[in-house]
């Protein structure tokens, strides 16, 4: 296997991805925010009793906190923290990685009322938001917090947080250890809530429209059973994970978690010598992956991207990308995988039929109007609405480091802000994307990274 230097500047863009997650900041910045067209927002988010619910991260182009999404990211981000920790410190970004994930850690800590059994899972009204088209500087629309409780349940979304809160105190175990001991403390009772109080969650929080909850809530209690197994070592987790982690999926996302759940199992299995289980989920992965490689049911465009649906196409294909380096790292199809997942990201950044970056900011001719309100919107005092969102102008701001959804699977693209389809940007989005890129600054920095060459008129360099 030949290796190389890399075809893109991974760790630039990298760089800029945290800075896509600074934007999306919502509440009173902090004195070190590097966003000069951001300011303080939303700062009176609260319950209904008054309880403080400021802070977080704007889910989209919108300005609706919706958790579900949120903690999917956020775990996810996390899992690439953890996993190529060296690839933040290759890029110069480990400082700034750690106070950006800090941001919706400290957020949820805030949502979950432990001792009321409590969990603030969304704030803001989807529609409602999204009439509006505007500064969250200068929201002036009513913004409603919705919670699930021990008589409505709300697993999918308790079960995330949890996850996320319990890979936070793993990657804050050495750089804070009380900050770890209590996102810890916080996972555990929210998990336990997810776990007995069951029920959709969309049956008392409105975001069916938004995030429904295809796949259940299994997958959830799996994936947070199995972080707080890594977390804490107890064997009652463990058995959990193991209890909901036998179904399948085509994917890897917010609302689909069983593929991250069968990796971090079988990490496990391999670290206590447990062949059975490694070999059973080993199974799981690789009937996963190879589905999504050339000749598997996963469409391939002209250009060798993996493309599952219309909505966030690279998004999937950049979820897919890290299981498949993780699944790498523990000895699975290393370079097999390797290989297909550089691909994936290389596609993203210019390999591609149109030989152009789908990241703003980043490499050739990169989205200029990527659907996103805020950084449409002049610098005050000038004024923002729809008639910006009908602008055919670039966006004044420059919303570095955000992916958009992406092209069709004729890879046909038009950077325009209202197709909202193709050229929204969301936290989801660049959640599994940056972990990727982690992935591959830590391959680099290994000497393992693979010298892959894009097919024919598909080269963006």
């Amino acid at each position: 296997m030949c290796y190389g230097a890399g075809r893109y500047n991974y760790k630039e863009v990298l760089h800029k991805s945290i800075l896509f997650y600074e934007a999306q900041r919502s509440g009173v910045l902090p004195r070190n925010n590097r966003i000069p067209w951001r300011g303080d927002s939303a700062v009176h988010d609260s319950s209904p009793d008054g309880r403080d619910l400021s802070g977080g991260w704007y889910d989209a182009g919108d300005f609706v906190k919706f958790n579900f999404p949120m903690a999917f990211s956020t775990t996810t981000l996390l899992w690439g923290l953890i996993k190529f920790k060296d690839g933040y410190v290759a890029s110069g970004e480990l400082a700034n990685m750690y106070d950006s994930i800090r941001w919706p850690l400290d957020y949820f800590i805030k949502c979950w009322d432990e001792q009321n059994k409590v969990y603030w899972a969304q704030v803001g009204d989807g529609n409602k938001d999204h009439d509006y088209w505007g500064r969250p500087e200068q929201m002036t629309m009513a913004r409603p917090a919705f919670s699930v409780t021990r008589s409505s349940g709300g697993t999918e979304v308790s079960a995330e947080t949890a996850a996320a809160m319990a890979a936070g105190s793993i990657a804050f175990k050495t750089k804070d250890p009380s900050y770890s001991a209590r996102l810890l403390e916080k996972a555990k009772s929210l998990y336990d809530f997810a776990y007995h109080y069951r029920g959709t969650y969309t049956d008392s929080v409105p975001a069916k429209d938004f995030y429904a909850s295809n796949d259940g809530y299994t997958d959830e209690l799996c994936w947070g059973a199995a972080w707080l197994y890594k977390a804490t070592g107890h064997h009652s987790y463990l058995q959990k994970a193991h209890d909901f982690s036998h179904s399948d999926s085509d994917e890897f996302s917010w609302d689909g978690k069983i593929r991250g759940c069968q990796v971090l199992l079988h990490e496990i299995a391999k670290e206590k010598h447990d062949t059975t289980n490694e070999h059973r989920y080993k199974r799981y992965i690789e009937g996963f992956v190879d589905n999504w490689l050339p000749g598997g049911s996963v469409h391939q465009t002209q250009c060798g991207l993996g493309w599952l649906m219309q909505w966030g196409p690279l998004c999937y294909a950049a979820n897919t990308a890290l299981i498949a380096l993780i699944a790498a790292e523990d000895g699975i199809k290393t370079t097999t995988y390797r290989t297909w997942a550089t691909k994936q990201i290389n596609f993203m950044l210019g390999d591609n039929k149109h030989h152009r970056s789908y990241v703003v900011g980043f490499g050739h001719n990169p989205p200029v109007r990527p659907h996103h309100s805020s950084s449409s919107c002049p610098n005050m005092p000038a004024p923002c609405g729809w008639d910006q969102f009908d602008s055919h102008a670039p966006n004044p701001h420059v919303l570095y480091g955000a992916l958009v959804g992406g092209p069709d699977k004729h890879e046909g693209y038009v950077d325009k802000r209202s197709d909202y389809i193709h050229n929204e940007v969301a936290c989801d989005y660049n959640a599994g994307f940056q972990s990727a890129l982690a992935g591959l600054v830590h391959l680099q920095a290994r000497s393992h990274l693979p010298s892959v060459t894009p097919p024919h008129g598909c080269s963006g360099l």
